[in-house]
């Protein structure tokens, strides 16, 4: 990736009354509507979530008191992960309806939900134990400013986790699992969860347009000054998600599988 591409998405929310940012902001607050119903978005077993439980404890873990801020927080699947964890969390999300959902979820948690940018967190310096994210990274219009961000409200130590994944580029046997996904949909009239059009249209204009690889995306944490970077699979996650998950689902897990990672990262002592 060159600094084009950030310069392109720049371009891309800069200069008129309704730019890509708002965009992406109107596409994931209709999302709210459905996005417990999505695969991979809701934890629908208390399996999945003691797996999330240790996935993330592998790569940073999380001890009772510890501040956490999560990113893009959306409906608060991955908060209820965080809260088992017994820490203090803020929570931001650029949508209100998003962040609507997730108060009714946890009234009365020790979390505190902010509407405001990931890219710009606004929170105070060095304040935070662990930042932590989940399917964000490959929404960035300026990812060097984001990650200069989370390292900047990091404590010294502390813990960057980024869940993510390539969402553009597949194998063959993705791309087949994928289509009949589809099939499968189109044959029991299953209703669309999203706006397909506004996502690809929306993808066309984000930083990771090519495709988001964990390689690429440590060098750029590196280039930010983290260090101790470590990346693997979902796997424990996956096989979980997979159990509750319709034939439709599965095999749009199955295309995806290979393409998901957790990558973790410190701020230097």
């Amino acid at each position: 990736m060159s600094n084009d591409h950030v310069l392109e998405a720049r371009a891309a929310h800069t200069g008129a009354n309704f730019g890509l940012k708002d965009e992406i902001r109107a596409y994931w607050s209709k999302r709210a509507e459905t996005f417990d119903l999505s695969y991979g978005h809701k934890i629908r077993s208390q399996g999945e979530l003691d797996a999330w439980a240790r996935l993330i404890a592998s790569h940073a873990p999380i001890m009772v008191g510890d501040r956490v801020l999560e990113l893009a927080s959306g409906t608060g699947e991955v908060t209820r992960v965080l809260l088992g964890f017994g820490c203090s969390i803020d929570a931001i999300d650029l949508c209100e309806p998003m962040i609507a959902r997730a108060r009714a979820k946890h009234a009365g948690a020790p979390v505190r939900f902010h509407l405001g940018d990931a890219e710009n967190t606004m929170m105070p310096d060095a304040a935070y134990d662990v930042v932590i994210c989940r399917h964000l990274v490959w929404t960035l219009l300026d990812p060097p400013r984001a990650i200069a961000d989370w390292l900047r409200v990091l404590k010294p130590g502390g813990a960057l986790v980024i869940v993510d994944g390539d969402w553009v580029n597949r194998s063959l046997k993705a791309r087949l699992f994928q289509r009949l996904s589809r099939l499968v949909d189109r044959l029991m009239s299953a209703p669309a969860l999203w706006d397909e059009t506004a996502h690809q249209k929306i993808m066309r204009g984000v930083f990771f347009r090519d495709g988001l690889s964990a390689p690429a995306l440590e060098a750029m944490l590196g280039e930010a000054g983290f260090e101790r970077m470590r990346t693997g699979p979902l796997t424990g996650v996956k096989r979980r998600q997979f159990a509750t998950a319709s034939w439709s689902e599965r095999l749009r897990l199955l295309a995806a599988y290979d393409h998901t990672f957790i990558l973790s990262a410190r701020k230097p002592l």
